[in-house]
C-alpha cells in the first residue's frame, strides 16, 4: 500500500510501499484512510523524539479519519462502513499517513454527519490538547479569566471557544489578521502580542491583578504569558518550555493523550456547530513533505491535511 514516512529515525520524509496490514486483531479495526492531520508533533516523531510505538521504515501521520472495512472479533460498537476519526495512539501497524490503517477501536469515534473529511482529520490533536488544558491542567471555571497566548492558532482558538463556552472570560493574544476570527470564536479582550508590553495590558484590562490561568501556545511564550498571572494563578504550556514557578503560581506542562470519551463529547459540538475549525491546507499523499514543511514553519490559514484517498468522480 502507498504511504508516506521515513525509512530511518531523522530520515527525510517520503513516498513508501509497504505491506497491507494483515487484519484487525480481536480489539481492532481496519481503517481505509480519507484524510490525516499533520501537524509540528509529526516531525517530533520524524526526528525520533516521540515513541509512538513504532520504528522505522514506517508511515508517519497520529490523526486518522476514513471508514471502517474490517473489525475485530471483540468489537461491537463499530461496524464496516462506519465513518470515524481520532488519535490512536499507540501505533498498532502503521501511522496514518497510509492508505489503511490498523487502529485500537477504543481510540476511535464516529464522524459527525456534517463534519468534512479535511476537518475530521485536523480536529483530533488541537481539540484533545485544548480540552484537556482546559478541564484537567488548569480546571477553569465559569467566573474565571484566562488567557490565551497565541489565539490566532488552530489549538488557541479550540481553547478560547471551549473555555468561553463553559462562560470562562478569555483574554486572547492575537494579530490583526486573526482578531476577528478570536472575537467570534468567544474571546472578550484581544490584546495585540505584536507590542512588547503586551502582559502588562492584560493586566491593565484585570484592574491590575492578573488572569486566573494562562495558557501558552507560543513557542518560547511562556515566559511572557507568566508576567500576566495574578499571585497564585495556574500556567499551562503546551510548547515543552514552562516557565520557573514564582509567586505561588503552578505550572503544568502540558502533552497530549488520546482520549475517546473526550473527543467524541468534542465532536458533538463540532457537529452541531459549537466549535468551528477551518482547515488552511490540504495536500495529496505525495506531498506529505511538503505539508509537513509547512505544519512545521507555522504557516497562517489553519490547519495541514493530507488528502490520503484520491479523489473519485461524484466525491
Amino acid at each position: 500500500m502507498r504511504a508516506a514516512g521515513v525509512r530511518e529515525v531523522g530520515g527525510r520524509v517520503e513516498l513508501l510501499e509497504l505491506p497491507e496490514p494483515d487484519g484487525p486483531g480481536p480489539d481492532e479495526v481496519v481503517l481505509e484512510v480519507e484524510t490525516a492531520g499533520v501537524g509540528n508533533w509529526d516531525d517530533i516523531v520524524r526526528a525520533g523524539a516521540w515513541n509512538v510505538g513504532l520504528t522505522p521504515p514506517m508511515a508517519l501521520g497520529v490523526e486518522v479519519a476514513g471508514t471502517v472495512v474490517a473489525v475485530g472479533s471483540q468489537v461491537t460498537d463499530l461496524r464496516v462502513g462506519d465513518e470515524v476519526l481520532g488519535h490512536p495512539l499507540q501505533l498498532r501497524h502503521q501511522g496514518c499517513w497510509a492508505e489503511r490503517v490498523v487502529v485500537d477501536a477504543g481510540l476511535v469515534v464516529l464522524k459527525p454527519r456534517g463534519v468534512s473529511w479535511e476537518q475530521a482529520a485536523a480536529f483530533p490533536v488541537p481539540a484533545l490538547t485544548a480540552e484537556q488544558v482546559i478541564s484537567e491542567s488548569l480546571e477553569v471555571v465559569e467566573s474565571e479569566t484566562l488567557l490565551v497566548h497565541g489565539a490566532g492558532g488552530t489549538t488557541g482558538g479550540l481553547l478560547v471557544q471551549l473555555a468561553a463556552l463553559r462562560g470562562v472570560r478569555v483574554i486572547a493574544t492575537a494579530g490583526p489578521s486573526s482578531a476577528v476570527r478570536v472575537a467570534q470564536g468567544g474571546a472578550a479582550e484581544i490584546v495585540d502580542y505584536h507590542d512588547a508590553r503586551w502582559p502588562d495590558r492584560v493586566r491593565e484590562l484585570t484592574g491590575g491583578v492578573g488572569v486566573d490561568a494562562a495558557v501558552n501556545t507560543v513557542p518560547g511564550g511562556s515566559a511572557d504569558a507568566v508576567l500576566a498571572l495574578r499571585e497564585g494563578g495556574r500556567m499551562a504550556t503546551i510548547t515543552g518550555d514552562p516557565p520557573a514557578a514564582e509567586r505561588g503560581i503552578s505550572v503544568a506542562d502540558v502533552y497530549v493523550r488520546p482520549d475517546a470519551t473526550q473527543l467524541a463529547e468534542l465532536c458533538a459540538l463540532l457537529g452541531d456547530g459549537r466549535l468551528a475549525l477551518s482547515v488552511g491546507t490540504v495536500l495529496p499523499l505525495a506531498e506529505a513533505a511538503a505539508a509537513l514543511e509547512r505544519a512545521v514553519s507555522g504557516a497562517k490559514g489553519g490547519p495541514v491535511v493530507l488528502q490520503v484517498r484520491p479523489t473519485r468522480a461524484g466525491d
